[in-house]
């Protein structure tokens, strides 16, 4: 399929640079009849008996700006611990054509030597501090916000979602920026489950499809786990007639990734898991997302799950003022 058709024009005054405050406040359109709500109204428009899942990946302070040996300024975004003995990175680093291969970059606690590059600014780092790694980088680093979004956050937990708890992303899961802890409550009164996974955000979040085809396209892996608690939560819900709302893209893959053979199992490992139309849901029924950027993975997918719909929901969005990309308006839409 030609990536033209995974296109709109998004003028630049929709993208959000600051979140809704409530969270809950933003707006929230309904798929369905392209009706308009406030994200607050949720518990009104799921019923008892369904089941949201959550990705509760929490995102790491990755973006480290710092100087080369030389003194020249750099910038390093860790995407993915690579689980090797010495603290070796996939990352994004700049100037990439200025930093050589065992060229090191100085930021705050950590120096980060580059050991091999991969085109498109892309390399592997070995990541090295004074004491604990983790905690160095979340002392020198700062939250890796889009580079669509141009003001600095003065609350870094505007970025995280109030039920993450495993540090391991490069960008948040942003579906899950619109909940609070009432509504979180509220949905529990009105008989609305919520069980979460996890799906390590990286690369492909925010990396562009270049080829024509989007066949052509390759995804990078993602670390997940879809645990058997989740599973069991999908499975009493499904029992009971009730329906699987994935909050996010990333909740999306991680489940459907897990749906091995057809049938949901506990998985821990990477997925690259690609979903373009003509892609059937193996256990997902809707999804909450925001509006995503032009020929995107993220995009496609929503062609995927909701047919044609998405272009008259994204127009109707935009006619009427809603807000795009990390932290903007969101979504409910049923799967076709």
């Amino acid at each position: 399929m030609d990536l033209a058709d995974f296109s709109y024009e998004l003028p630049r005054s929709a993208i959000a640079q600051h979140p809704a405050s409530p969270r809950d406040s933003a707006r929230l359109l309904e798929l369905d009849g392209l009706r308009d709500h406030v994200f607050s109204d949720l518990p009104t428009l799921l019923s008892p008996g369904d089941l949201l899942v959550v990705n509760r990946t929490r995102v790491r302070a990755s973006r480290l700006r710092g100087s080369r040996g030389t003194g020249g300024s750099a910038e390093l975004l860790l995407l993915q611990d690579l689980g090797e003995e010495r603290s070796i990175w996939s990352a994004l680093v700049r100037p990439a054509k200025k930093l050589a291969v065992g060229d090191s970059i100085v930021a705050g606690r950590i120096v980060a030597t580059v050991l091999e590059h991969h085109g498109e600014g892309l390399a592997t780092v070995l990541v090295e501090a004074d004491g604990d790694v983790e905690e160095a980088i979340a002392l020198s680093g700062e939250m890796p916000l889009p580079p669509y979004i141009s003001e600095r956050l003065s609350d870094p937990g505007d970025y995280q979602t109030v039920y993450a708890d495993e540090t391991g992303s490069a960008a948040a899961p942003t579906a899950g920026l619109h909940f609070t802890p009432e509504l979180m409550d509220r949905l529990g009164s009105a008989g609305i489950d919520v069980a979460s996974v996890l799906l390590e955000v990286g690369l492909d979040t925010f990396r562009p499809i270049t080829e024509s085809r989007i066949e052509d396209h390759r995804i990078h892996s993602e670390r997940m786990v879809v645990e058997t608690s989740a599973i069991e939560a999908v499975d009493r819900a499904q029992s009971a007639g009730g329906r699987v709302v994935a909050v996010g893209t990333t909740a999306v893959r991680a489940l459907e990734s897990a749906a091995i053979n057809g049938q949901l199992q506990p998985y821990a490992g990477p997925t690259d898991l690609y979903i373009t139309p003509g892609y059937s849901c193996r256990v997902v029924d809707g999804v909450i997302t925001n509006f995503h950027l032009p020929a995107t993975t993220l995009l496609v997918m929503i062609a995927a799950l909701f047919g044609d719909a998405w272009r008259d929901a994204y127009t109707a969005a935009l006619d009427r003022g809603y807000r795009f990309l990390s932290f903007g308006d969101a979504m409910l839409g049923w799967v076709r």
